[in-house]
């Protein structure tokens, strides 16, 4: 898979809202992703900082991306369980999204996310995914 055919993915299967977050896929390979999510001061809350719903959005969405490109293209899958934890806030930069499918079973898939401020050298969060693969 190239990041054009992600970037045709989140244009083709996701909400307008999620195609709102202005996603780009920047790399994928065989089990994994990077994904961008660009600044947006829409996107901050209170204080300036980028909300956690839409980190958490966008790593649901690069997931998405890296099981696909494991999985040879974009099939049926759902979001069964995801946990994030937030480490420290973003404010004024883009979010580098580096998803990392660690099984990808027949009917389940699983994956450890970072998200990290362009340039920083600390995460801002860590993220898990469970995706029930439906086809």
């Amino acid at each position: 898979m190239t990041p054009e055919e992600g970037d045709a993915i989140v244009s083709e299967y996701f909400a307008p809202w999620i195609q709102r977050l202005g996603l780009r896929v920047q790399e994928v390979g065989e089990r994994h992703a990077v994904v961008r999510l660009p600044w947006s001061d829409e996107l901050a809350r209170e204080g300036g900082g980028l909300c956690g719903q839409a980190m958490m959005a966008a790593a649901d969405t690069a997931a998405v991306i890296a099981i696909s490109s494991a999985r040879g293209g974009i099939v049926p899958m759902t979001t069964v369980q995801q946990s994030t934890t937030f480490q420290r806030p973003v404010a004024g930069k883009d979010v580098l999204i580096d998803v990392r499918v660690t099984k990808l079973g027949r009917t389940l898939a699983f994956s450890e996310i970072t998200l990290t401020a362009d340039g920083a050298g600390e995460p801002a969060a860590r993220a898990s995914t469970v995706y029930a693969i439906l086809g």
